[in-house]
């Protein structure tokens, strides 16, 4: 089965000093995008957090999980995607973290990866499927420089390590209705082995 597009299209967020940041559309075709949003959808054990803000217990607006990429309990789409963003970024990847925003309402405030918790100079890749959500990155120091993305499902976003100490990311809340999306976040971390 083929899984990559002809029609691609590749937007750079970011530079190499401060990034990079690389945004890719069609990087898995909408058929197979559709087919790995239902299976992690419905055979992901998800999550749900509580974390305290502001003084009181909220929830986390959204669902999770993670997994090492050698648990024996990984699911199969996730290990068919892995191999494909392996084979675009070329990058050892041993971990993958799930987001399952499920409407409207979910999101993640903006924030960057800790660095202590990956493997320095490794990149981070997130594949999207489901809904087209926005993600905003905004660089940290002045000129405050935002950008708007529109994560559409079967596209990468690649950050550089060192994008993290540059810019933050986050998905906001919408006013308008939105159907669920699952982030699939691709890291090396430290102490795991590497496949």
């Amino acid at each position: 089965m083929q899984t990559l597009l002809f029609e691609q299209s590749v937007q750079r967020i970011a530079d190499d000093t401060t990034g990079p940041i690389i945004y890719q559309t069609g990087v898995i075709s909408p058929a197979l995008a559709t087919s790995w949003f239902d299976a992690l959808r419905e055979h992901v054990d998800w999550h749900a957090g509580a974390r305290m803000m502001y003084e009181r217990m909220v929830d986390v607006p959204r669902l999770h999980r993670h997994y090492a990429l050698d648990d024996p309990s990984l699911p199969k789409a996730l290990r068919a995607a892995c191999a494909v963003v392996k084979k675009q970024v070329g990058a050892p990847f041993n971990s993958i973290g799930l987001n399952c925003y499920r409407d409207q309402h979910d999101s993640v405030a903006p924030h960057n990866d800790k660095l202590h918790e990956l493997v320095p100079h490794q990149p981070i890749a997130l594949l999207s499927l489901g809904a087209t959500r926005t993600m905003v990155i905004r660089r940290k120091l002045p000129p405050h420089l935002k950008t708007e993305l529109e994560l559409e499902a079967g596209s990468l976003l690649l950050m550089g390590w060192n994008a993290q100490l540059h810019y933050d990311h986050g998905i906001p809340k919408l006013r308008r209705p939105v159907g669920p999306r699952i982030s699939v976040a691709f890291r090396v971390r430290p102490g795991r082995g590497v496949a």
